[in-house]
């Protein structure tokens, strides 16, 4: 069994209080608003106090998936979006405690095959 002090050398104290921290948090969802403009799906989520280090957001092609720890509170989305698109070409601001996302549509053509006719 280890020791306070090994465990402090170890990282497992940091570990465990950091986990802890995230359980006395409450989960909610962020008022989130998408639409789309200028052929790009835009994203808003309103996190306000989370630092931005703390943000992280992960994206396919047709879902997005957020946290965002902040002080008494854990921001948590998982959308499945409307249009398929283009997450390597995604960009983003925060201001404010405003998550702004935006990503371009993806061409519904993109990818397809030509047929040959005989």
């Amino acid at each position: 069994m280890m020791t306070a002090e090994l465990m402090k050398q170890n990282g497992v104290e940091k570990e465990h209080d950091a986990a802890k921290a995230s359980m006395d948090r409450i989960r909610v969802a962020p008022n989130t608003v998408a639409y789309v403009e200028n052929h790009k799906l835009v994203l808003e989520f309103a996190i306000p106090g989370a630092p931005t280090e703390t943000i992280d957001v992960k994206m396919l092609e047709d879902s997005v998936y957020l946290t965002a720890p902040a002080r008494d509170v854990e921001y948590v989305a998982a959308l499945a979006l409307g249009w398929p698109v283009k997450p390597s070409n995604a960009e983003s601001t925060y201001e404010h405690g405003l998550l702004r996302i935006e990503v371009p549509l993806k061409d519904p053509m993109e990818g397809a095959v030509k047929v040959v006719i005989k």
